[in-house]
């Protein structure tokens, strides 16, 4: 006889997992046909959450690659300008994303050397020694450049006041020094765009340039995911200060009267009509070898004494040495044999009279103007000065916005100082830059009144070296020039992922959302079959 256990039905969880409801012996269709939907359901969400994960993925790496490629270097282009000043050349390199030129404020520095030795114009009884001395910082260029970028990279040297003024005295000679240099350049795998003297036009306008594209004043892309221009109060006026010439260079507000003062820029769309000028032989070498000149010629003997030298200093100059140049006008024919015995006097009074006698502060009748008679209309905005501007007036912290009555006393105090005491309380200039500080100093002052700086308007200058770690000068807007860098009309949309791959990206998202809208209903069908299950 069979046992109990052997012959009673199935029990109801049995007959549940096989698909047979309590009661009946054998499972139902319905029983089955909820069992397979359930398996159905249960692959459905499974499925939806790979394709999911899989679509999340492709739309991470589709938003990512871009911006992964812009920081490689070789999604980067280098470009090489060298600065061929009146008393040194300096070698700047820069770097830009190469796939966004049209952008703004991009622009990185990345490398600069300084040549050593003179200036270019120094070599002028020596002009191969011009181009050998380039050869170093060339050797380090090459180093930060890629080599399978460098025959990419366009290279440029522009040469200042230096070269203008040997150009004066012999033609021929600035050719020769010219021609050595890029001798020497087109030896290296660059793309060497040339070597030639800037006027001084262009040196302050490519300044002006130079400030209001790292401060992003001639474009930005706005909230409102546009490009704009600002207003033109928005614009910086750029002044520059170097060994030979100085540059101001501003939009004014009113029109230009005098054309040979004028510039014209179509930047980003946006008109920009500019004053610039540049005063040759204003610069700060050249402006104190007209001070020492005038106190020669004033002394009337070998013996000078110089009010803007510290008291107790001392120092013997060749006469020939200090009218060695088209600034400085000798009285008569320089002898070798002469010899001028200086000595430092320690006198603002006197400093400030002496140098004031270098300009001329007098306008013509109905005219506006900076010094010297030349045109200049008023004063408009905010100013960025730099080079010898900054560095002369860095040391004595005369760079934060100071009152000008507070720049006033420190020169002062400085200009009535002793040998002995500059020495111990500047330990870290050379004697050459001690000797001159006081001058140097006085001179700046002046000039910046000249160009009709007073205790109003002080406050608008900004002394700067850098803006967004790139040196301010006339190097870099001199690379966005030549290398078509800044469009004459305003870009249409931010450089970044191309116009498709944002299409991609939004159908994909969009895919994604439908995908998400399933899994949600296939989870809650798998909870009402969970509720079928417990029943």
């Amino acid at each position: 006889m069979a046992s109990p256990a052997s012959t009673a039905a199935p029990g109801w969880k049995e007959r549940l997992r096989s698909g047979t409801p309590p009661g009946h012996p054998c499972p139902t269709s319905d029983a089955i046909s909820t069992l397979q939907a359930m398996g159905l359901l249960r692959a459905l969400g499974w499925g939806t959450a790979a394709l999911l994960g899989v679509l999340g993925m492709a739309a991470f790496l589709l938003v990512l690659t871009p911006a992964k490629d812009a920081l490689l270097p070789a999604r980067h282009k280098y470009g090489l300008v060298f600065d061929a000043g009146s008393t040194h050349t300096a070698l700047y390199v820069y770097r830009w994303p190469r796939d966004k030129q049209n952008g703004t404020g991009i622009v990185s520095q990345v490398g600069t050397c300084t040549v050593s030795g003179p200036g270019i114009s120094s070599y002028a009884e020596d002009p191969a020694g011009a181009g050998a001395s380039l050869r170093p910082c060339l050797d380090k260029a090459m180093e930060i450049v890629p080599a399978e970028q460098q025959r990419e990279t366009p290279t440029l040297l522009g040469a200042t006041a230096g070269m203008r003024l040997l150009r004066e005295q012999n033609s021929t000679k600035a050719q020769q020094v010219l021609a050595e240099v890029a001798k020497v350049i087109g030896e290296y795998p660059v793309e060497f765009r040339g070597a030639r003297i800037l006027t001084g036009n262009e040196e302050g306008s490519l300044g002006w340039i130079t400030v209001n594209y790292l401060l992003e004043t001639l474009v930005k892309f706005s909230f409102a995911e546009k490009w704009e221009h600002p207003r033109d109060t928005e614009v910086f006026g750029a002044l520059d200060l170097g060994g030979a010439s100085t540059q101001i260079t501003f939009q004014p507000g009113v029109p230009i009267e005098d054309e040979n003062t004028s510039v014209f820029f179509r930047l980003y769309g946006t008109n920009y009509s500019l004053y610039t000028h540049s005063y040759l032989c204003y610069g700060q070498n050249q402006a104190l070898k007209m001070l020492l000149a005038a106190l020669h010629q004033a002394s009337r003997s070998l013996q000078v004494s110089h009010p803007c030298y510290p008291e107790g200093y001392q120092e013997s100059i060749p006469t020939a040495e200090l009218y060695n140049s088209p600034c400085v006008r000798a009285p008569g024919t320089p002898s070798s044999a002469e010899v001028l015995a200086v000595t430092g006097t320690g006198d603002p009074v006197g400093c400030h009279t002496a140098i004031r006698k270098l300009f001329n502060f007098s306008c013509g009748a109905n005219r506006t103007c900076g010094f010297n008679g030349v045109y200049q209309p008023p004063l408009r905005g905010q100013f960025f000065a730099f080079s010898g501007l900054y560095y002369n007036f860095h040391f004595l912290n005369l760079t934060s916005r100071q009152p000008l009555s507070l720049v006033n006393a420190t020169i002062w105090h400085l200009c009535n100082s002793s040998w002995e005491e500059v020495q111990k309380n500047f330990p870290t200039l050379s004697r050459t830059q001690l000797r001159d500080a006081c001058a140097v100093s006085s001179y700046i002052l002046t000039l910046l009144q000249g160009y009709k700086f007073n205790s109003v308007t002080w406050p608008n200058i900004h002394f700067v070296q850098q803006v967004a770690d790139v040196d301010v000068g006339w190097t870099l807007g001199y690379m966005l020039n030549l290398t078509n860098m800044m469009p004459s009309e305003t870009p249409q949309r931010v450089v970044g992922l191309q116009r498709s791959s944002w299409i991609a990206a939004t159908v994909l998202l969009a895919i994604m959302l439908i995908l998400i809208f399933c899994l949600l209903t296939v989870t809650c069908c798998q909870r009402n079959s969970f509720g079928y299950q417990s029943l």
